[in-house]
Parts: C-alpha cells; structure tokens; sequence
C-alpha cells in the first residue's frame, strides 16, 4: 500500500485528491499527512477526509508521515519548492499543473530529478477525457497523415473566466498569467497529440475585460455596493466550501477569495494569441479569450491525407448536449463521423480516469496519457516563452529558455 501526503489544502486538493484517496483508494493508497500554510484550511480538509495527520511543517511532514509519494497542490510559484524538496528526501512526486511558472524554476525541477533519481508526474487530466483520448488515438493511427498545422480556439465564459482574477492567480508572480496557468493544459495536448516539441513561437496578449479602471469597484463583493451591477459579482457566502475553507479561515492569512476583479493588484492578461513552429515543422495557432458568451473548445487539424475536426462545450446553449462527433475528411471527399459521448464526472471523465492510473497503478499506458517532468516543462515553457514574447515584442526560441536539455 502506497503512503501519500498531501501539501495545499484548497479546492483541488481536496476534490481531486484526499476525498478520493480516503473514499475510494483505500485499499492500494493511504492519505498520512496535510499541510497547509493556512492551518485552518488543513485542518478543515483532515476533518472531510477521516482526521488525516495535521502537518504545520513541510519538512516534518517528510521526515515523521512515512510518506513515499508528495502531491503538490499549492500556488504554482511555489510547487518547485516542494517538487525539489520532496524529491531529495527520497520521494516521488505527484504534482498539479502547471508544473511550475517559469524556466528557472522548471530547471531545478528537472535538475532535482535527475540528480535524485526520483519521479515527477505532472496532472495533465485534459489527456484522458475520452474526447481527447479519441483524437490522440485517431492520430496516432494516422487518419489524416502527418500533420502539417493546428488551430485550437479556447473560450472561458464569464463565470470561469473572471474567477482567475479575483483569486491569487491574478498576479504574474504567483500564477505566470493564464498562458501558464491555464494553457498549460492545452499546450500539453497539442504536444501529446503531435508527439513533438515546440521551438519557437511569437505570442500577443491584451487586457481587455479585467483589472484596474474598467468600472467602479470595491475591494471585494463580500463588502462591495456595485453587486447588482456587477456582472461578475460572486456571494461568497452562497459557496459552502468556499466559506469553510477561505471566508473562515481569513483570520489566519488575509487571504480574500472574493477579491475584486477591477483592481489595481491584477497585472496578468485577459485575452491571447499564440503562435508556434514546432521541430518537426508543424504550425500552431492558439487562442484563449476569458469572458466569452460560453465555454469551451475547437481544434481543426490539417494532415497530409486528410483534417480532423472537433469542438466540446462546458457552457452556453450547448452545454446540455453530448460532445459533436469528430469529423475526419479525406481526399477521396469523403467525411468520417467519430461519436464520442459525454462521461460523467469532473472535466469531462478525466480526473477519475486519471487518478485510477495513479492510484491503481499496472504499466498499460498505450497512448502515454500519464505525463512526465518534461512533458510539464514544454507545456509551461510555451507558456514562459509566450509571456517572455508579449513582453519583449519578439520571436523566442522555447527551449532556449533552459540551460541544458532535459
């Protein structure tokens, strides 16, 4: 039976983690430790999950859990803190995405694990939603032959959108910005289903929606007299996690999860455009829009025999409705409808199918959905190397970005 411990005790790592390990891994996973730096969060989640052990501190948590294996579910600008120290006291490492936020910080991950000889697995759920499984296996297959170009559009509605920004991933130092935060996931997948690596790419990033001077504010909704004007306006109170783990437990760190989005703290983008050469010179064009009328994806891809289409929506008029079948045209003007239906569960199936792979353990992994420290470090690295672009007006070569190769 395998011993985790857990470091981060919000949403996520409840959710995603403790409940299901003490709930439905029980016999192959034991949960021997959480730590938080907000002791009150910690000791809620070890309340929800059968009174698991209370750490105050990460290093002896390490020493005195018997731990074999950390997940990391913190802020991203501090997972390679725990990643490296995790790994030179002689543990594996589960952690959440992004892997970190930028390319030092990737770096000494990957230099920890190789000096350690331990592990990283980065939580890439987008890889096994079974309509993201089904495109990688279509691909791979070679439906539509080698492929020469993507175009992958990425819409977050109101509702999601406008949460990034009022919560810590609002600033830069904390999150790298949505291209890291959030296309990291996405970023992965077109890594996964190319089977490549990015090389270079030139990126464009504005705020359009979000942040300072777009309309009269408060410093939160809690306390704020706009709420029904405010489209964005949240009731803390209504969100029965959100007022046990964060509304209850402000004593402890002054941390608001309620945080105005029209502030002057917000310094990270609203509205993207990516665009990537890859080694084997396949062409990459992504967006990512964060108050669209609804939410979710389309990808059209351009192969050498045929293109792929498919779209998926979480929000908006679509939303009830399974996922459109995947279209496949050929050059005998012919096209190929592949049903692949909703399932059921957290993003889409994808979270329980992978945890079942990081739980139940067993080797068959034939589409290679579990993911690697440097399979986190090209995700990220776009992310990094687009930032690095907006800011700098540019092209930048991605791996350049490292010292050394991986």
């Amino acid at each position: 039976m395998k011993k985790y411990a857990l470091v981060g005790a919000g949403a996520r790592a409840l959710h995603m983690f403790a409940k299901p390990l003490t709930e439905e891994f029980q016999e192959k996973a034991r949960l021997v430790g959480v730590c938080d730096v907000n002791p009150i969060r910690a000791e809620r989640l070890s309340e929800d999950c059968g009174k698991v052990p209370v750490y105050t501190e990460f290093d002896r948590m390490l020493t005195e859990s018997g731990a074999e294996i950390i997940i990391v579910a913190v802020p991203d600008h501090l997972h390679h803190v725990y990643v490296v120290s995790a790994l030179e006291a002689g543990c594996d490492v589960i952690t959440e995405k992004p892997m970190t936020i930028d390319a030092e910080k990737c770096q000494a991950i990957l230099e920890a694990e190789r000096r350690t000889g331990r592990s990283v697995k980065v939580t890439f759920n987008c890889r096994f939603m079974p309509h993201m499984a089904r495109i990688k296996q279509l691909l791979k297959d070679g439906a539509i032959g080698t492929i020469r170009s993507i175009h992958m559009e990425w819409s977050l509605d109101g509702v999601h959108g406008a949460d990034y920004f009022r919560r810590w991933h609002r600033r830069m130092e904390n999150s790298g910005g949505l291209l890291v935060h959030k296309s990291t996931h996405h970023f992965d997948l077109i890594n996964w289903w190319l089977e490549d690596e990015p090389e270079e790419l030139y990126a464009y990033g504005l705020r359009n929606v979000f942040g300072e001077g777009r309309r009269p504010h408060g410093e939160r909704c809690l306390t704020c007299t706009h709420t029904t004007s405010c489209e964005f306006y949240y009731d803390i109170t209504k969100d029965e996690f959100a007022k046990r783990y964060y509304r209850e437990a402000e004593e402890e760190d002054g941390y608001l999860r309620d945080a105005c989005v029209f502030v002057e703290e917000i310094d990270i983008l609203d509205t993207f455009s990516v665009n990537v050469k890859y080694s084997g010179g396949t062409l990459l064009t992504y967006s990512l829009s964060t108050n669209s009328p609804y939410e979710g994806w389309k990808v059209a891809i351009q192969g050498t025999k045929g293109k792929l289409e498919a779209e998926e929506y979480y929000s908006g008029p679509h939303a009830a409705e399974p996922p459109p079948a995947i279209k496949l045209y050929n050059r005998r003007n012919e096209r190929i409808l592949y049903e692949s239906p909703r399932s059921p569960g957290a993003h889409g199936g994808g979270d329980s199918r992978l945890r079942a792979m990081l739980f139940e353990g067993g080797s068959s992994d034939p589409l290679g959905q579990l993911a690697g420290a440097w399979a986190g470090a090209m995700s990220l690295l776009i992310g990094a190397a687009a930032n690095r672009s907006i800011r700098e007006g540019r092209p930048i070569a991605v791996k350049e970005l490292l010292k050394g190769k991986g």
